[in-house]
């Protein structure tokens, strides 16, 4: 992968007490860039935008991201993090709001890296259910992939770039990018 922008880069990512888990610490690092390369793309007048009145605007989505994540973090995996009014920039714009995204993520990754299997393993709750930590983890990644799909769309929609994520996209590519557009790509081994 090509990224414009990396916040976090590899060699800032802790290794892992257990190496079995090391993919959880490496997969939040690389989240929290494609995030963050995401949120750059906007401007500071884009924070009140919104595509329809029933859509958060950008600006909410950004404090959404920031919020749920300490929530989830804090409340159902037990993580240290800041009280929840310590959380958000004072004032918001994409610069601050990127940077306190990837600080707080940032220290996320040291907690992760400590620990072991049974932590990982162990069932606590999460809102009305129990699940293990390892499974709430990954409803984290994906609830942050939600919002930043959302993110991507309004990107278009106000027509600007959309940076890479998971592969090339119609704004950016490179030599030995290989989207799977045909059977016969699909088919390939």
């Amino acid at each position: 992968m090509h990224y414009k922008r990396i916040a976090i880069p590899d060699s800032a990512i802790p290794r892992a007490e257990n190496p079995l888990f090391q993919h959880l610490l490496d997969t939040y690092g690389s989240e929290t860039n494609k995030i963050a390369s995401v949120w750059k793309e906007f401007r500071d007048t884009d924070l009140d935008f919104k595509i329809h009145s029933k859509f958060s605007s950008v600006a909410e989505i950004f404090r959404h991201q920031l919020l749920s994540e300490r929530r989830f973090f804090a409340e159902f995996l037990g993580a240290p993090e800041p009280a929840p009014d310590k959380v958000l920039p004072a004032t918001m714009n994409v610069e601050i709001a990127v940077n306190r995204l990837v600080e707080l993520a940032s220290a996320r990754l040291g907690f992760l890296a400590q620990r072991e299997a049974p932590w990982w393993m162990e069932t606590v709750p999460f809102f009305d259910v129990q699940r293990q930590r390892i499974w709430i983890f990954w409803r984290r990644v994906l609830h942050t992939a939600h919002h930043r799909t959302q993110l991507t769309v309004v990107l278009r929609l106000l027509g600007r770039d959309v940076p890479s994520t998971y592969g090339p996209t119609a704004d950016v590519t490179w030599a030995g990018a290989d989207p799977t557009y045909s059977a016969a790509a699909a088919g390939r081994k």
